[in-house]
């Protein structure tokens, strides 16, 4: 195990739901409840006492992480990828397996876990640093460091209970982050800072993993899990479903993280992420490459089509967007029937389709997805389905580049452009 960091070993964790809890109950109680039961076993002879539910959370889980290495975890909401950190950080006992961990570990799994409500930011971080295993001489050595990184000093000493969650994730990803541990594992938690200082979090995770310590990273931000992790495992139902380098592993998830099998089109009748007056609804939509296929994967610089079917008993003239959207959230590319100017709908009744083709799709290499909407002429919504069709930009073959053009590396929008040199005057 001399370069391995974590291993885990048929790792399952069980936990028991629906069980009755016991009450209080006299001596007299008991005895009659013994005088009944022959009684209630002739009148129920299949039933349990006490009914419940066995839910494995993990199962069979092997896994090893070397040392120095950043390894992603991803899986929809449920799957298990909490309480596999909650086992190796040692929060919670496996209910079969074991885990072996070489080094110390500072976990961030909770907002402000280890904090004392009634206790100002200045006393909480000599407490949480204690808890983390740093000692005395350490937390004061660190301690401006830990302020300045959290970018609370001005309330320092306030009680933290006045804290917002936001002020409360800096402060306890700060003390974390200068633990110095030879594991670090953080849990979706960041996603309550806001964008610059999840941005900075990040640099400092890839400062510890490329300072040759182990970082085990929960997300659903699919950009970040790529531009961190050098590996990565998706966990689906409990058990790892597949586990490889971090693009492959984040495509095929992302393939498949819709509701039920991704195939280039989808069913948006009862779609539940949408809102809108709802007098005219997006039912099916679909999405096609340059051939006119239905499909997951288009190429940049390549034409691409995306179709959507409603159904509208509205009375007033409709207007149509597409929107797509990277995996992070950001609105990329904005399409609108009015950039059509020879296509003005009027009042539509009844079931229509609409479609939107892109001549040359302008994106780097990425995830993507998008959004669908109707709205009144005023901009009111009718009908915005979120968060459909997902879909990977890959980079074409015969691309005159000798480098991949990824959004991570480079920007979200690509545009054919001319580039001239001529000597300076």
């Amino acid at each position: 195990m001399s370069d391995i960091a974590l291993r885990a070993v048929g790792l399952g964790k069980m936990y028991r739901i629906g069980a009755e809890r016991e009450a209080y109950r006299t001596l007299r109680d008991t005895l009659a409840r013994a005088a009944k039961r022959p009684i209630e076993r002739l009148r129920h002879p299949g039933a349990a006492t006490h009914a419940s539910e066995q839910l494995w959370a993990l199962r069979d889980i092997d896994l090893e992480v070397q040392h120095g290495e950043a390894l992603g975890v991803i899986g929809s909401n449920g799957a298990g990828k909490s309480t596999l950190l909650k086992v190796v950080s040692r929060i919670t006992e496996p209910t079969e397996g074991r885990v072996e961990v070489k080094g110390r570990v500072a976990s961030l799994l909770e907002v402000g876990s280890g904090f004392h409500n009634e206790l100002t930011g200045r006393e909480n971080i000599q407490l949480n640093g204690a808890i983390l295993g740093m000692t005395r001489a350490e937390i004061k050595r660190k301690f401006d460091d830990i302020v300045e990184f959290s970018e609370i000093g001005h309330f320092l000493d306030t009680p933290v209970k006045r804290y917002s969650s936001g002020m409360y994730v800096r402060l306890a990803f700060a003390v974390a982050a200068h633990l110095d541990p030879e594991i670090m594992i953080v849990d979706e938690v960041l996603a309550v800072g806001d964008a610059s200082f999840q941005k900075k979090c990040l640099g400092k995770m890839n400062e510890v993993a490329h300072g040759g310590r182990t970082v085990l990273f929960v997300s659903h931000n699919m950009t970040a899990i790529q531009n961190l992790c050098s590996r990565c495992v998706w966990i689906d139902e409990g058990s790892i479903r597949q586990s490889g380098g971090a693009q492959e592993v984040v495509y095929s998830y992302l393939g498949r993280s819709a509701e039920g099998p991704v195939s280039g089109e989808i069913d948006l009748a009862h779609w539940p992420h949408r809102y809108g007056s709802g007098e005219a609804r997006i039912v099916h939509a679909r999405l096609l490459d340059e051939n006119g296929v239905m499909t997951t994967t288009v190429h940049r610089t390549r034409p691409m089509e995306v179709r959507f079917v409603f159904e509208s008993r509205c009375a007033h003239p409709l207007h149509f967007t597409a929107q797509i959207v990277a995996d992070t959230g950001e609105k990329l590319l904005h399409l609108s029937h009015h950039d059509t100017p020879e296509l003005r709908p009027g009042v539509l009744k009844g079931q229509y389709e609409v479609a939107f083709a892109v001549p040359v799709l302008p994106l780097c290499e990425g995830q993507y997805k998008f959004w669908l909407a109707i709205h009144t002429e005023s901009m009111v919504p009718v009908d915005v389905v979120m968060d459909v069709l997902p879909f990977v930009a890959e980079d074409i073959a015969d691309s005159p580049r000798p480098y991949r053009t990824t959004a991570s590396e480079s920007a979200f929008c690509w545009t054919p452009s001319h580039c001239s040199i001529s000597p300076a005057p």
